[in-house]
C-alpha cells in the first residue's frame, strides 16, 4: 500500500465554471492547511476559503474547499477537494501549489486503484467507474451503473459461493467413502456442478453484447453508388455529415460517427458505392469499404425503392450469413410504391425508408438494437452483463474448470483428484473480482482510467 499522497486536477481542462482538484493520502490534511491556512473545515462540509500558494502566500483563487476523512472516503483515505474557478491557468496553479506542500501528480486510475485497494469497491465496481465516465449510450451507462451497485459483482461472488459449497459437499462425501448412505451423494455433487457450469455459461455469453456496448457496433452501409447510402448516414445521425450530391462515387473514404439508437451504441460507417471503377481514388475507397464490411457487428444494404434487388446484391446477402444483414429499401418518396420482387432471402429484416420524409427510419432504428443487442434487449437494463474481455475470459476459464470437474467425475476419476479442478475455478472468480491481488490485472485496468479518477 502506498502511503504518499497524491493530487490531481479531477475535471476536465478549458472554459468552465468550476474544476476540482483532488488531494489523497496522509497528508492531505497539511496540503489543506498549507494552501488554506490553520481553519479546518468540517468533514464533509463544503467551506469559502483563499487558497494561497504555499511558498510566497500569493492568493491562488478564493474556493470550496471539502474535506473527507478516511476511511470514509472515495479513496478510503483522507481526501481534500478544491473547488475552484475552471479555465486552464487557476487550476493548474491550483495543483502546482498542492505539489510544493508535498503532495505528488497522481498517475491515471490511482485515486480509484486507492480505492479498490482500501475496500471501498471490488476491481469490477471499478471497471464501472471508467464506462460511467467514458460511456456514450444510455443503456452502457445504465449497465455501468449497475455495476458499480455490486449488480455483477453479487452475481460472481454467489457463483463462487456455489463453488465453495461444491467443494464443501465433495469434502463430506470424501470423509464417508463406506457409508451405505453417503451424506452427500456423488451424482448429487455432480448435477450442481453441472449447474454452476450452465450458470456461468449463461453469464459468459452476455459478454459478446456487452462488450459492444462499450465500443459501439459497427453498422456500414452498404450499397451500389447513389443507393441512398449518405442520406441515411445523416439522416440517423441527425446532422449533415456526408456529402450527397446526384452524382456517383462521390464517397471515397469511409465516414464513421457514433449514434444511440434506442440507448444502444452504434457505429455507423458510411462507405463508397460498390462497383468497379477505373478512378484510382474511387478503387481504394471501394477497398475500404470492403475492409469496413469484414469488421461489421451488421449491415445496411441500401437499394433503391423503385427497383428490385439486384443479383449482385442477392449475392452479397447470401456471402454473409455471419452477421446480420438488413435490407433497406431507400429513396423511398421517389418511388410510387416499393418495386415487386424485394425479398431477399437470408436478409435479417427488410424496412423501406425516405431520408427526405422521415418515413420508416423509426422502424429501422427500433430494428437494429433488436437484432444487433437481442439478448440484452430481452435480460432488461438490470440483469447482470460482462462488458470487458477481462471479464469474459475469467467467467470462461471457471466454466471451463468446472466442466473438467464434472467430466472427471462422470468418468470415475477419484472425487478427491476430480476436486483438483474446484480451486482453480474460484481463482478466477476471486482475480475478477479483484479478493486476490495480480499485479499485472489492476496494472490493465486502471490504465484505462484518465487522471484524476
Amino acid at each position: 500500500m502506498k502511503t504518499d499522497t497524491i493530487a490531481a486536477i479531477a475535471t476536465a481542462l478549458g472554459p468552465s465554471g468550476v474544476a476540482i482538484v483532488r488531494v489523497s493520502g496522509p497528508a492531505a490534511g497539511g496540503v489543506l492547511r498549507a494552501l488554506c491556512g490553520e481553519a479546518s473545515p468540517e468533514p464533509r462540509v463544503a467551506s469559502l476559503l483563499a487558497i494561497r500558494h504555499p511558498r510566497d502566500g500569493r492568493l491562488l483563487d478564493r474556493g470550496l474547499v471539502t474535506r473527507f476523512v478516511g476511511p470514509d472516503s472515495y479513496t478510503g483515505e483522507d481526501v481534500v477537494e478544491f473547488s475552484c474557478h475552471g479555465g486552464y491557468l487557476t487550476p493548474r496553479l491550483v495543483l502546482e501549489a498542492c505539489l510544493a506542500a508535498g503532495a505528488r501528480e497522481a498517475q491515471p486510475g490511482e485515486f480509484t486503484r486507492r480505492a479498490y485497494l482500501n475496500g471501498r469497491l471490488d476491481l469490477i465496481q471499478a471497471e464501472a467507474v471508467v464506462d460511467l465516465v467514458e460511456g456514450r449510450s444510455p443503456r452502457l451507462r445504465q449497465a455501468a451503473l449497475h455495476q458499480l451497485e455490486r449488480g455483477l459483482s453479487d452475481r460472481v461472488a454467489d457463483l463462487r459461493g456455489r463453488l465453495v459449497g461444491l467443494e464443501a459437499r465433495l469434502v463430506h462425501h470424501i470423509d464417508f467413502p463406506d457409508e451405505d448412505d453417503q451424506p452427500v451423494p456423488i451424482e448429487e455433487i455432480a448435477a450442481e456442478a453441472e449447474a454452476v457450469a450452465a450458470a456461468l455459461g449463461a453469464l459468459a455469453r452476455t459478454a459478446p453484447e456487452g462488450e459492444l456496448l462499450r465500443e459501439g457496433a459497427v453498422t456500414v452501409l452498404a450499397g451500389v453508388p447513389n443507393a441512398g447510402k449518405s442520406s441515411l448516414f445523416n439522416a440517423l445521425l441527425g446532422v449533415e455529415r456526408a456529402i450527397v450530391t446526384e452524382v456517383p462515387g462521390t464517397t471515397r473514404d469511409a465516414l464513421d460517427a457514433v449514434v444511440s439508437l434506442d440507448g444502444f451504441p452504434f457505429r455507423l460507417v458510411d462507405t463508397a458505392g460498390l462497383r468497379e471503377s477505373d478512378d484510382p481514388v474511387e478503387r481504394i475507397g471501394v477497398e475500404v469499404a470492403g475492409r469496413w464490411l469484414e469488421a461489421a457487428d451488421v449491415v445496411l444494404l441500401c437499394v433503391p425503392a423503385r427497383r428490385a434487388p439486384s443479383d449482385e446484391e442477392r449475392r452479397f446477402v447470401a456471402e454473409r450469413a455471419e452477421v446480420p444483414v438488413v435490407l433497406v429499401r431507400t429513396q423511398a418518396d421517389l418511388a410510387d410504391g416499393v418495386a415487386a420482387g424485394g425479398e431477399v432471402p437470408g436478409a435479417a429484416a427488410s424496412v423501406t425508408v425516405s431520408a427526405v420524409d422521415g418515413r420508416g427510419l423509426d422502424e429501422l432504428r427500433a430494428a437494429l438494437p433488436r437484432l444487433v443487442f437481442a439478448g440484452l434487449v430481452e435480460a432488461g437494463s438490470d440483469a447482470p452483463v460482462l462488458t470487458r474481455a477481462r471479464q469474459r475470459a475469467a467467467v470462461e476459464a471457471a466454466r471451463e474448470h468446472v466442466c473438467a470437474f464434472a467430466r472427471a467425475l462422470a468418468e470415475g476419476v477419484p472425487a478427491d483428484l476430480a476436486a483438483t479442478h474446484l480451486r482453480p475455478a474460484e481463482s478466477e472468480l476471486e482475480a475478477l473480482l479483484g479478493t486476490i491481488d495480480r499485479e499485472e490485472v489492476l496494472d490493465r485496468v486502471f490504465a484505462d482510467f484518465c487522471v484524476g479518477k
